[in-house]
């Protein structure tokens, strides 16, 4: 009786421990706060997670079998077209969102759609630097943009014609390339898979 009283003794803190430190243990594998969740902001554009930090530049695509992937207006009323395919950094996509921002801020309900996300980490080197040594640091993120794609899109309750136009018309000034205004309509709509023209035809034997 008396070791198994002096055994239990002992064993009656470490009990009270363990009951202390439960919870802490079960806080631990619970769901993440709103502190330790990862907010994106379109101040800071880039993906979330990568295989590779870095990677090839890559060129443009030029679309040679038909592709019409992002041509048409899926979202809002009124559409900013690139008619030349182009490499577009973050910082020009974050400031190109600001502008309309700032520009269409009077209007009720205004809605900005981004169609691209830069996802290409491009590196730089510095000036006069020999050949070799690797590939240089990790500069920015990018992405390419081709040809006809529309890349912003617009809707409100108050928003005209006249204001789109001249919101898009300095938006396409920070890109270096010629630009499109685009209204939403039923040529300028997704059409749908049957009315799409066939990306391949048949080889057909001569008779």
């Amino acid at each position: 009786m008396w070791a198994r009283s002096f055994v239990g003794t002992l064993l009656r803190p470490l009990a009270t421990r363990a009951a202390v430190a439960r919870p802490a243990a079960v806080s631990a594998f619970s769901q993440p706060t709103a502190r330790t969740q990862q907010i994106r902001s379109l101040g800071n554009l880039q993906p979330r997670r990568r295989k590779y930090k870095k990677a090839q530049k890559g060129r443009v695509p030029v679309r040679t079998g038909g592709s019409t992937k992002g041509n048409y207006m899926a979202f809002g009323d009124y559409g900013l077209r690139v008619k030349e395919g182009l490499r577009m950094p973050a910082k020009t996509v974050s400031a190109i969102h600001t502008l309309l921002k700032t520009k269409l801020k009077t209007i009720k309900e205004l809605r900005i759609w981004l169609r691209v996300f830069p996802d290409i980490p491009v590196t730089t080197k510095g000036t006069e630097v020999r050949m070799g040594k690797g590939k240089g640091a990790f500069d920015y993120w990018a992405c390419r943009v081709p040809k006809d794609k529309i890349i912003f899109e617009l809707s409100g309750a108050g928003l005209n014609t006249e204001l789109a136009k001249d919101a898009m018309r300095q938006a396409g000034f920070k890109l270096g390339v010629p630009t499109e205004f685009v209204i939403a309509n039923e040529q300028t709509r997704q059409p749908k898979k049957s009315e799409l023209p066939p990306t391949f035809i048949p080889f057909q034997h001569a008779k």
